[in-house]
């Protein structure tokens, strides 16, 4: 799949890169008898789905991306080593495919569940991850705690809820000129109206929406980019299940 990569994202993972993916994919396999966490189980529709998606979300942010359906570059604030924090982990993606592809950023993997946070830290000592943190906590609790809130460069979020309800879990984690993506399928002009309306009562705007096409499948992909601009009122999040029961 390296050309691939590298037609459509600008960027191909070293032999190592390469050895890594196919270890957290065999890891995953095994993990899923007793966890289930994913259907994904195919070795091309796993390298799609979940390996090259997770990348192509932040592919714009880090080196740009060679694709006209995608923006060139999304700038983020100059930092040595930047941020990153996984919202609803789950099995680990986007994060683990992030922190294997872009070893210079420090890496947060965030669920609520143990049980998948423990199979996570199994997965990253196997994988020799050392750019990689994890932690089991609810994400409306941490936006309120000090060393979390207005410290992540980025934050990621797929699979977790409406596009409000992410802006909502993501915006109080950045810092100012921070980034959030949250990963979707299908997106509409209706909802990107309804979207505007919730970032802006949270420190945000919305930078910009990519559609893109994945490469085996042509499924239609999206990624939402918030970019936080002020800081957030300190009533958000709001408390655990509100975000989710009544999106802003």
């Amino acid at each position: 799949m390296a050309d691939i990569w590298q037609q459509t994202l600008n960027w191909q993972p070293t032999i190592q890169e390469q050895e890594q993916f196919q270890r957290f994919y065999e890891l995953i396999l095994s993990g899923n008898q007793q966890l289930n966490l994913t259907r994904i189980t195919e070795p091309q529709e796993f390298w799609e789905k979940h390996l090259w998606d997770s990348i192509a979300g932040i592919a714009p942010l880090f080196w740009g991306v060679a694709s006209s359906s995608l923006s060139p570059h999304l700038p983020l604030p100059s930092s040595p080593t930047p941020q990153l924090i996984d919202i609803g982990t789950g099995a680990g993606f986007p994060g683990i495919p992030i922190a294997i592809a872009m070893n210079n950023c420090t890496v947060t993997l965030l669920d609520s569940t143990r049980k998948k946070v423990a199979f996570i830290e199994e997965i990253l000592t196997a994988l020799q991850l050392t750019n990689v943190k994890t932690m089991t906590a609810r994400v409306e609790d941490l936006g309120h705690q000090f060393h979390h809130r207005q410290k992540y460069n980025v934050a990621t979020i797929r699979a977790v809820g409406s596009a409000n309800t992410c802006a909502e879990y993501t915006l109080p984690l950045l810092k100012e000129g921070g980034l959030a993506v949250i990963y979707r399928g299908n997106w509409t002009s209706e909802e990107t109206t309804a979207l505007e309306n919730a970032v802006k009562q949270l420190g945000g705007v919305i930078e910009s929406i990519e559609k893109f096409t994945t490469p085996l499948s042509e499924s239609i992909r999206h990624c939402l980019y918030l970019r936080k601009v002020e800081n957030t009122p300190s009533q958000f999040p709001r408390a655990v299940g509100v975000p989710t029961s009544k999106p802003l």
